[in-house]
């Protein structure tokens, strides 16, 4: 078990990021969400693990291999409105998991109103861009110190 890893996970189409639909998504690349995921772990004394895959299954993977770390910052884009796979795999796995989502996705189509992650998740934080990845990151690092 690891108290000082977080598993940035990101679903499909986030490779795209930066020319995919600037309107919605910015013009922020997942180079630089990495990097601002990698300083902001800095700050806090933590490691990161980095993926993206626009597959599924590999995404399940990679919930089960962040089982013991301190917590996982899940995008997992389009397959938070239809996976129960990924659903299964958050439970399963048992790590504390912050959703996360570039855009606020109840400002935008109704079907992007449900989540089948949210249920399970520590957390959900939408609508702040990149900036919700440093928020996440911060709070799962604010949940491993003790209050006296």
């Amino acid at each position: 078990m690891s108290d000082t890893v977080v598993h940035v996970l990101n679903g499909p189409n986030l490779n795209l990021l930066g020319t995919r639909e600037p309107g919605i998504y910015g013009t922020t690349t997942l180079a630089d969400i990495e990097a601002l995921c990698r300083d902001t772990a800095a700050l806090h004394q933590l490691d990161i693990v980095f993926h993206q895959t626009n597959h599924e299954g590999e995404l399940v993977d990679m919930i089960h291999a962040a089982r013991g770390a301190l917590g996982v910052v899940l995008n997992a884009g389009a397959y938070t409105h239809t996976s129960v796979a990924l659903r299964d795999a958050i439970s399963a796995a048992g790590t504390p998991t912050v959703e996360v989502h570039l855009s606020n996705v109840f400002a935008r189509e109704p079907f992007r109103h449900h989540s089948y992650l949210s249920p399970v998740a520590k957390g959900v934080i939408c609508g702040f861009g990149a900036q919700g990845y440093v928020l996440a990151i911060a709070a799962l690092a604010a949940s491993r110190k003790v209050v006296p």
